[in-house]
């Protein structure tokens, strides 16, 4: 290979650095464009009475003013997934009942955003205030019904409504009771792992017009836009084919904007209005009003022999699904079959009740359920091991997977990232606790995880490569580049295949007119789902040259050799470029453009042996991550320089999860942490030494070898430093973030 398993530059990296315009703000070139603000429930729970806008309407520069009688009645949800969506259809564009604070109550458009602004302090609402349900762990069976009204799903999710329950999950490996009866030692804990905020640079917004056809247009900040296309056309009640969704440079989403979040209400102010309209959301309502990553509580049960070998796992959970019910039913699934494959031989069991509270909506976020997963199956294992009094590399060792044809797993070797991990982090010295100055003990803990490499056998990808005249090519994908380098690695593997320089394709990205179909960027599909449908794109159109040649020049096409920038026909040498202006001339009469499309049965798991070094302040309680390492098993790297950013920015990420990030809610459901003053995110400072070895091995479903990377790298910091944490200080916490508090209490035996 001369191009795959290089680190070249992004092939958009300039133009970040430089700061081109790109961004969805930066292509509003209409002066006259309506800017819309949200009046937002001061409620947790409450019931709209009466609304009174005719004062506000008054204010100059006000445009129109819509309340829930104006909007449509029909239900719908915002989960970026494909149709039809297992979330449940459970939400309007605006409702009469409010359900958590900072639900919107009102959609104000107006000429700028003071006019917008006095306007909504004029607004009068009535509301029948209702007792709300702040505690996820009261919400089963409560008196208090938090979508009293009729709710569509799509498939049998265990959605009760009357019970507050949005989603139900269960999974088990045959012999669960029977491994607890043969099993030495016993040990059951109670895991929380709590809500987090994606915390990404730009913030939510669309931007909405009519073209000059007619057609309404999105102009979003998006990971879904072929999702938002869909979800908008039943939200508005209108055709999808009269919708565009475009989808321009994103700062930032990390599963936030794998929910359709603010591109309804720009799209239903232009259309009612006629008029161009931009929504975007400042940090208190990123922060107050999109989506968490669910909270969880896992209460999780382990037997095993005095040896280590674990006879059998349980685990119940209760997720946190907030006011509504997006991706409810698949986030809380994956804590079972992102954790059940690696420990493929042991008998294990999975039930989750996924409820409604009067919080913040929870949604996607990197990890996607497999975080909370890690977190308590590794948990409990590091616990058993120091019952044991074992060393948790000798644990694991013992009990998991070995890959093996017709097995889930076929390729990689998560033992083999352990021992690669173990002599690299130096791992027989660190893991022993020492005092390296008065009232500073170090210590080290480790996990291990894995993901998957986008949904098998439900979401397909396709690829579209064009011939330019020049002998260029066009590379059309619908997948979404957030900053993670897909459009740099999908562009390595139509040049490879197409064997010509990276700076002779242009990739073109996402257009819901003009790009081909793509689910969108989740589920850590775009290496492996959109780069085989690129491959299939790029040997079609080689073999599509092929054929054009042999018809131009009247020879077998056996005859002809393919170089990439040349053709070699007989003994004569024709130029790509030639051979493309001629196709496309009276003389060929065809512009060449080929299409790939896949979509697979597998989604093949990167694995991550994860090491922690931490150093603990016996005084203070104060944490620090000292040293850090992933090594990481993704196949093949396609550009090691971009997986390696993956992975110190999604363990930076998990980090965050492990020492920092907490949304604090007041008595009255008001959410506190609303800005990153309050919210801390971990800065370059907090992560002292992140460093990444490669494990490397080939994936032959995946492009050229491939796997993905993208969640994987999220989740394995938390409970490899709540280990260590406990090994320096003797206190094992449970209940994420690992405060300093929490610590000095614990050092305090408070």
């Amino acid at each position: 290979m001369k191009i795959v398993n290089t680190s070249v530059k992004k092939v958009d990296g300039m133009g970040v650095v430089t700061g081109n315009p790109a961004y969805t703000e930066d292509l509003i070139l209409n002066n006259n464009v309506l800017t819309i603000k949200l009046l937002r429930s001061p409620h947790p729970f409450a019931k709209i009475k009466a609304i009174d806008t005719s004062i506000a309407l008054k204010v100059p520069g006000v445009e129109a003013i819509f309340t829930h009688n104006d909007t449509p009645k029909t239900r719908f949800t915002l989960a970026g997934q494909s149709f039809p969506e297992p979330s449940p259809y459970d939400r309007r564009i605006l409702d009469e009942y409010v359900r958590y604070v900072g639900d919107p109550v009102a959609i104000i458009a107006a000429e700028d955003e003071r006019a917008a602004d006095k306007a909504m302090k004029l607004i009068k609402v009535q509301y029948e205030v209702l007792e709300p349900i702040l505690d996820f762990e009261k919400s089963i069976d409560s008196h208090i019904i938090i979508h009293p009204e009729e709710v569509h799903t799509n498939f049998e999710i265990g959605y009760e409504r009357e019970r507050n329950i949005a989603s139900k999950a269960y999974a088990e490996k045959p012999g669960v009771d029977e491994g607890f009866e043969n099993s030495d030692i016993i040990l059951e804990r109670t895991y929380y792992t709590q809500p987090q905020m994606h915390a990404m640079m730009e913030t939510y917004r669309s931007y909405s017009y009519f073209d000059v056809n007619g057609r309404l247009t999105t102009v979003s900040s998006t990971q879904i836009p072929f999702h938002v296309r869909r979800h908008l056309a039943r939200a508005l009640e209108m055709p999808s084919s009269k919708i565009r969704v475009i989808k321009p440079r994103i700062g930032g989403g990390f599963g936030g904007k794998q929910t359709a979040v603010c591109e309804i209400y720009s799209a239903f102010v232009t259309l009612k209005t006629g008029k161009p309209s931009k929504i975007v959301y400042n940090r208190k309502e990123t922060h107050t009003c999109t989506t968490t990553r669910h909270g969880m509580k896992l209460d999780v049960k382990i037997g095993a022999d005095t040896n280590g070998n674990i006879k059998a796992i349980d685990i119940n959970v209760l997720s946190n699904a907030g006011a509504y019910g997006e991706h409810a039913p698949t986030v809380t699934s994956l804590v079972s079959y992102k954790t059940f494959p690696l420990y493929d031989t042991v008998p294990m069991r999975f039930n989750a009740n996924i409820v409604y509270s009067n919080t913040m909506n929870a949604g996607a976020f990197r990890g996607y359920g497999a975080t909370q997963g890690t977190f308590a199956v590794e948990s409990i294992i590091n616990e058993l091991a120091h019952h044991l009094k074992l060393d948790p590399t000798e644990v694991r060792m013992k009990n998991l997977v070995e890959p093996g044809e017709g097995k889930y797993i076929t390729s990689g070797d998560i033992k083999k990232c352990i021992e690669i991990g173990k002599e690299k982090f130096n791992w027989a010295e660190k893991s022993i606790p020492r005092e390296v100055a008065p009232n500073k003990v170090r210590a080290a803990g480790m996990a291990v995880t894995m993901q998957g490499s986008g949904i098998g056998g439900i979401d397909t990808a396709a690829a579209t490569i064009k011939l330019g005249d020049r002998g260029d090519f066009n590379l059309m994908v619908g997948v979404t580049d957030m900053g993670q380098g897909c459009d740099t690695v999908l562009t390595q593997m139509a040049a490879e295949v197409l064997e010509v320089p990276m700076d002779r394709i242009s990739i073109h990205s996402a257009d819901t007119d003009l790009s081909p179909y793509d689910p969108g960027a989740y589920a850590s599909s775009g290496t492996y789902v959109t780069g085989n449908a690129v491959i299939i794109a790029a040997n079609n159109m080689k073999e599509e040259i092929l054929k054009g040649a042999s018809k131009m020049f009247n020879v077998e096409i056996g005859d002809i050799d393919y170089l990439g920038t040349e053709l070699k026909i007989a003994d004569k040498i024709i130029s790509l470029e030639e051979f493309a202006q001629r196709s496309i001339s009276f003389e060929g009469m065809n512009q060449i453009t080929t299409t790939g499309t896949w979509g697979g049965e597998t989604s093949p798991p990167p694995f991550i042996a994860g090491f922690a070094e931490v150093e603990v302040d016996t005084l203070t309680g104060e944490v620090e991550v000292t040293d850090y390492l992933s090594v990481v098993d993704c196949g093949t790297p396609i550009n090691p320089n971009l997986v390696q950013v993956q992975v110190e920015g999604g363990a930076a990420q998990g980090i965050g999860l492990a020492l920092f990030e907490d949304i604090k809610y007041d008595k009255k459901g008001r959410v506190m942490t609303d800005s990153l003053m309050q919210y801390k995110i971990p800065s370059r400072l907090d992560c002292k030494n992140i460093r990444v070895e490669f494990s490397n091995s080939y994936e032959k479903t995946g492009p050229f070898g491939a796997k993905s990377v993208g969640e994987v790298v999220v989740n394995t910091p938390a409970p490899a430093i709540v280990d260590a944490v406990y090994k320096a200080t003797k206190v094992r916490v449970r209940n994420l973030p690992v405060t300093s508090e929490k610590v000095l209490m614990g050092i305090l035996d408070i």
